[in-house]
């Protein structure tokens, strides 16, 4: 009887045993993925954002700059 009894404890544990691994991989599969959702996200939201406008004055003949106007997403800038 204490034999039996022995046997069928260490198949108690070692399917608790079982069940607790299945469970904690899953759970760390589901973070990983959550992670890999997240990092891929924010890579294309990065991609997305509008590029600065780079503005260069032009000179006239007389020596003055030419007033710069551009639009850079945010406001229209004018340099005078």
């Amino acid at each position: 009887m204490q034999r039996i009894r022995s046997i069928a404890f260490t198949v108690f544990t070692m399917l608790i045993a079982g069940a607790t691994l299945l469970f904690a991989a899953s759970l760390g599969l589901a973070l990983a993925g959550i992670a890999a959702v997240v990092v891929i996200g924010s890579m294309l939201a990065a991609r997305l954002q509008p590029k600065p406008v780079r503005a260069t004055a032009r000179r006239h003949a007389a020596g003055q700059r030419e007033p710069r106007i551009w639009n850079d997403g945010r406001g229209t800038i004018i340099d005078l």
